[in-house]
């Protein structure tokens, strides 16, 4: 896709945006625990940002050239339906207080869109610390994460093979445990779309850390490995936090990352976190909306399970991420797309996919220049992005009003083939 450069928002006089070097850790450091009223531990500092992509770092100072504002991104590949496309993660996204309310944020967001789509990226994904704001960026919610507050003891169904499976529990060593887990974390959201990999040392490493600030009265993080054999099929990182009530043990074992490749390992890991000494509840961190956990349990209206917001997408080059995944079903479909911010995406476009069953071929995906076509189905980029990894469907966009049909059916047919039987979700929030 061609993209005419269209002028950035002005910056208010004084502003200059600016590149963002190494040197300057310090003060992205300060600026960020402004933005996010977290004081880091001085002796700590340097850690925090070990994973930043520097190069892909941007600021804004102010006009006495103190540090205003930031962002940056990572280089990823998200899994999408079927394959993998080259993706923006943005992140670190902050404004110092004093500045607030300046239009800071819509230059940095607008700038960054700019700069993705130069460098050949399909889409950006990021985690929002206030979902209202991306949005109007054209942002959509592409993934939901489920969470649950799980009793001890909480029955669960038998699954076979769970038994025979082994389990070791250790005090967490990043130098140690850090290999076996990127390799499991990869391995076991191969086919998952929304499953971003830690590809740096530094976001790996990250990953690990367990600053005690961090730990709200909690123990040091453990690590639960399945075994079997020598072989590990999962893990768990996980700290538990003691409590008392009359005279009762009430703690609560949180977890910050599951992973197992396959039910067997879930179920026995989950069966070994549900009936830890001393605990009453289990804390589950973001999961899959089609997690066994929720399946297994016998009674599972006593896990109090709640919905959030996981990962939100921003198509960028809509041809390519159209062509850049599967569908489950053949499609032939026009849609008008609506976008004020990336223009080359705007307009009418047809897409064509293949029925699945006939071999893998990709999508294709034409822009429609007869005005005199009807289209289909007309949205925003952002219900595109919502629908992109088959996590929210075009029909219950349609029920909220927000995809019009113009062609009777066009929904039905559209919303099947962007399903997916895999829900999406990103383990981590970068």
């Amino acid at each position: 896709m061609t993209s005419t450069p269209r002028p950035t928002p002005a910056l208010p006089d004084g502003y200059t945006a600016v590149d963002l070097p190494e040197s300057r850790q310090p003060e992205v450091v300060d600026l960020d625990a402004w933005a996010f009223a977290a004081e880091p531990p001085p002796e700590h500092a340097a850690q925090l940002t070990q994973q930043l992509e520097w190069h892909r770092t941007r600021g804004v100072e102010a006009p006495d050239g103190s540090l205003a504002a930031m962002r940056s991104s990572y280089t990823f590949a998200l899994p999408v339906p079927g394959g993998a496309v080259p993706t923006a993660g943005l992140t670190w996204v902050g404004v110092h207080p004093e500045h607030r309310r300046r239009g800071l944020l819509s230059a940095m967001i607008r700038e960054h869109l700019d700069r993705s789509v130069q460098r050949g990226e399909v889409v950006s994904a990021l985690f929002a610390a206030e979902p209202a704001i991306y949005g109007r960026f054209g942002y959509g919610t592409a993934a939901q994460g489920l969470r649950m507050t799980v009793p001890r003891g909480a029955a669960l169904r038998d699954v076979p093979g769970s038994t025979s499976l082994t389990v070791r529990i250790e005090r967490l060593d990043p130098e140690r445990h850090g290999g076996p887990i990127a390799e499991l974390h990869a391995e076991a959201g191969r086919h998952r779309p929304g499953w971003i990999t830690r590809g740096t040392d530094g976001l790996r490493a990250q990953h690990l850390m367990d600053l005690p600030a961090w730990r709200k009265g909690g123990e040091a993080l453990r690590v639960l490995t399945v075994l079997d054999g020598r072989r590990p099929r999962g893990y768990a990182l996980f700290r538990r936090k003691e409590d008392w009530g009359s005279g009762a043990p009430r703690g609560t074992v949180i977890i910050r990352e599951l992973v197992a490749k396959d039910a067997a390992a879930a179920h026995r890991m989950w069966s070994v976190l549900l009936d830890l000494d001393l605990m009453a509840t289990v804390e589950t961190p973001a999961l899959a909306v089609d997690d066994p956990l929720h399946t297994l349990l016998v009674d599972p209206r006593a896990c109090s399970p709640r919905l959030q917001d996981n990962l939100w997408l921003r198509i960028l080059d809509l041809p390519q991420a159209l062509v850049g995944r599967r569908y489950a079903s053949s499609v032939d479909v026009v849609l008008d797309v609506t976008d004020s911010a990336v223009p080359a995406n705007a307009g009418r476009w047809r897409l064509s996919a293949p029925d699945p069953g006939t071999g893998g071929a990709a999508a294709q995906v034409t822009r429609v220049e007869d005005g005199s076509v009807t289209p289909d189905l007309a949205l925003d980029i952002r219900e595109l992005a919502a629908a992109y990894l088959g996590g929210t469907t075009l029909g219950a966009l349609a029920v909220a009003g927000l995809v019009s049909e113009r062609t009777p059916g066009a929904v039905l047919r559209t919303s099947t083939a962007f399903s997916w039987p895999v829900a999406p979700v990103c383990s981590w929030v970068f």
